[in-house]
């Protein structure tokens, strides 16, 4: 008969190390999400209400007051993509905002993770896919009501999800870069609100053809991950005429946003974790 001590075989059998290795990411998402699961009717208020105020205020609103087609459709066709990626954009921001101070100052929990065999670049990627996921049921929740009201048909709601999600992983990679830096928010987010996203959902062809903009405006449509999104959903959804160069800069221009967050917040992730 064997004793306890010959048929010990030690806590790297027992736990195995190789899982956090390979569902880290996954675990801190999963923690984000139990944690939007506290205020999901608040969340799904918000999916509802948004697009039904949008769209009563903006498009049928002032849609009534516009004779004739816009770009060949309707007024509320032809605003639906910028509103789908500017509620991406938005669900996304708000989960590598605030949860990041939260994760670095408020509770820390990002140095009671890393002290665990969670990396710093793995806790980065499940707050990202924590967003997305965020982000793709806020559109989905928008498209739903977009479909009841005519804006769109079941054929554009996965092209519009497309451009949406791209919008939302672009802006909320640079975003999370910026915030792995607060230290305290006195007032940063509310700043980016005013000066950052108005100005984007204003001047980024959202209420109208870019182009019909002045010219020393149109500058913040071409650097605004809304209007290279806005622009890809109306060729993808209703066949807006979009020359292929000027998609495959609205493609190129969202991915490296897109890169160029994450490789900006891991270092600066990694940094902040060893202070």
């Amino acid at each position: 008969m064997q004793t306890l001590q010959e048929t010990w075989q030690g806590a790297a059998t027992l736990v195995d190390p190789a899982v956090p290795q390979r569902w880290g990411f996954w675990y801190v998402a999963e923690t984000r999400l139990r944690n939007m699961s506290k205020w999901w009717p608040a969340i799904v208020a918000f999916g509802i209400g948004n697009p039904v105020l949008y769209l009563f205020s903006v498009g049928v609103g002032i849609g009534s007051l516009i004779s004739g087609p816009v770009d060949g459709v309707s007024y509320l066709t032809f605003l639906a993509p910028a509103l789908l990626a500017t509620a991406a954009i938005q669900a996304a921001m708000d989960e590598v905002s605030f949860p990041t101070i939260e994760g670095f100052v408020w509770d820390k929990t990002f140095f009671a993770t890393n002290s665990t065999g969670i990396t710093g670049p793995q806790i980065v990627n499940g707050m990202m896919v924590a967003a997305m996921i965020r982000a793709v049921a806020t559109v989905l929740i928008y498209e739903l009501i977009l479909l009841m009201f005519g804006a769109i048909t079941m054929d554009a709601v996965l092209p519009l999800l497309l451009s949406s999600s791209f919008a939302a992983l672009a802006f909320a990679a640079v975003m999370f870069a910026v915030t792995v830096k607060i230290k305290d928010d006195d007032g940063f987010f509310a700043i980016i609100g005013r000066f950052v996203i108005t100005p984007m959902f204003m001047f980024s062809g959202t209420f109208y053809p870019l182009e019909n903009t002045p010219i020393y405006l149109q500058w913040i449509g071409w650097i605004s991950p809304l209007w290279h999104s806005t622009d890809i959903g109306r060729a993808l959804s209703y066949g807006a005429d979009v020359d292929g160069w000027l998609m495959i800069v609205h493609f190129g221009f969202l991915i490296a946003m897109a890169i160029g967050g994450f490789a900006w917040v891991y270092p600066q992730f990694i940094k902040r974790l060893s202070a």
